[in-house]
């Protein structure tokens, strides 16, 4: 069973920065592509970015597009999400993912982290 495990998370003025890391286990990391969620309260989960198996493909959401940039260091078995220009919107718990199958294909991540927590205030 694969572990994931996400940290970084915590309490930022608008404008900051953050960086979050996501450390697998369990499953040979590097054959695999790789994802970052975010659920906010009262809200559905959503797609923030995503990474393919040998870090040569990204895509992220519109929302995020410019501020955050997803990387993997596969000799680590590690995903980082590096936050810049925060907003209050992006506060959220934030959740790593490994996909089974196309990074881009939302049905296919099966396997998940307990989540971290960002908070950005105004």
């Amino acid at each position: 069973q694969v572990q994931l495990v996400e940290s970084g998370g915590g309490l930022v003025q608008a404008g900051g920065s953050l960086r979050l890391s996501c450390v697998a286990s369990g499953r040979p990391f590097s054959i695999y592509g790789m994802g970052w969620f975010r659920q906010a309260p009262g809200k559905k989960r959503e797609f923030v970015a995503a990474i393919s198996s040998g870090g040569g493909n990204t895509i992220y959401a519109d929302s995020v597009k410019g501020r955050f940039t997803i990387s993997r260091d596969n000799a680590k078995n590690t995903m980082n999400l590096q936050m810049n220009s925060l907003k209050p919107e992006d506060t959220a718990v934030y959740y790593c993912a490994c996909s089974k199958g196309s990074i881009d294909s939302l049905h296919d991540y099966d396997r998940w982290g307990q989540g971290t927590q960002v908070t950005v205030s105004s």
